[in-house]
């Protein structure tokens, strides 16, 4: 598996961790030894028998993480709205959904090329884009909908992101590369100038959404926030009567985001046209189903994940108006901007069409 250096500082210290939060981490670390095990052999496969990973026409792997906000590959999938497309463009497509954490562990996958669509925070797309320039070449696909993220506390001293100490742990799915920890990097610099922008790195704690709120509403371990996204934060909120927002992402980018995005080589975005066409069809048929029938779409996503997620609590994030279903990106281009400034990127955004790959459904997109 290649893995290209990081451009992000690494924090320089982070306290062990100990206690009940142990449960969780090891529980984390024991998926994340299986996942990169899973993501070796199968890349040793590919470049064994091929030299490289190709991609081919009729084949898709789309990676996504947890949470709501992937909602729109939910319905996809579970109306076979991608084979619907592909057939239609006479293209027989096998579609395989493959469930990841972290921005970190899917960029790998991506280089690896064994997955075709990367699904994660539109931080790990600008870090893999920068990465990737004039190789690979890296872009974004479409966004998954714009969606308001909460960094949720559940220590009542904590009323803003000064208000956090060396006892706090802030968990998140990727330390200094997911969207949360980009977007805590943006609202860091807003408040201690651009110098500070990773004050708070050492206290984050890599950790997949569910195991976060799982340690949130229980309380007692050394997680005391959590950077999530729906409905896991709405889970915090009303589970505990102690979880209370510390922050809002719409309120640190100056508005509603697109947070979560699609991302794909440019090689594969070539060699499987038709494909890559189905995908943003099936893409854009799904939002439309959302809106159109919210109480279905909630049943899907109950059926995709499972779990014990209340109906009732999903509804309301779906029918809340700062939650909108849609393939175009918007404000996205001031968190690259950011990241370019304080030197997390080499390479400057200067438009969408830097780090997104061109179609009409995407144009006038920001």
């Amino acid at each position: 598996m290649t893995t290209l250096p990081s451009a992000t500082p690494t924090p320089q210290s982070h306290r062990p961790v100990h206690g009940p939060l142990r449960h969780f981490l090891r529980r984390f670390l024991r998926r994340a030894t299986r996942r990169a095990a899973v993501l070796c052999s199968v890349a040793g496969l590919l470049l064994g028998a091929h030299g490289v990973a190709q991609a081919a026409e009729g084949q898709l792997r789309i990676a996504q993480q947890f949470g709501i906000v992937y909602l729109l590959l939910n319905v996809a999938q579970d109306q076979k709205l991608i084979e619907k497309h592909g057939k239609a463009a006479g293209v027989d497509i096998r579609v395989e959904f493959v469930k990841l954490s972290g921005g970190a562990v899917i960029n790998d996958a991506l280089l690896a090329g064994t997955i075709d669509i990367a699904g994660a925070g539109v931080g790990p797309l600008f870090t893999l884009w920068d990465r990737t320039r004039g190789r690979q070449n890296v872009k974004g696909v479409a966004s998954l909908g714009n969606f308001p993220y909460y960094l949720v506390s559940n220590n009542p001293a904590v009323k803003t992101i000064a208000d956090f100490t060396d006892k706090d742990r802030i968990a998140l799915p990727a330390v200094g590369v997911s969207v949360q920890s980009r977007i805590l990097q943006l609202a860091s610099a807003q408040r201690w100038g651009d110098l500070g922008f990773n004050r708070l790195d050492k206290l984050q704690v890599a950790l997949p959404h569910p195991d976060a709120a799982a340690a949130i509403i229980k309380g007692g371990t050394e997680i005391t926030a959590h950077f999530g996204n729906p409905p896991f934060q709405e889970q915090e909120l009303a589970a505990n009567p102690a979880a209370h927002i510390v922050l809002k992402s719409y309120d640190v980018l100056g508005g509603p985001a697109s947070a979560t995005v699609l991302y794909a080589t440019e090689k594969f975005r070539n060699d499987s046209p038709k494909t890559y066409r189905a995908l943003l069809d099936a893409l854009d048929e799904a939002a439309r189903f959302i809106a159109a029938q919210p109480e279905q779409a909630a049943d899907i996503y109950l059926r995709t994940h499972g779990g014990n997620t209340d109906r009732q609590l999903l509804l309301q994030v779906l029918k809340n108006p700062e939650v909108q279903f849609q393939i175009r990106p918007q404000n996205t281009l001031g968190l690259g901007q950011f990241l370019h400034r304080v030197g997390a990127l080499k390479h400057q955004p200067v438009a969408l069409k830097d780090y997104f790959f061109d179609d009409p459904r995407i144009a006038g997109g920001n």
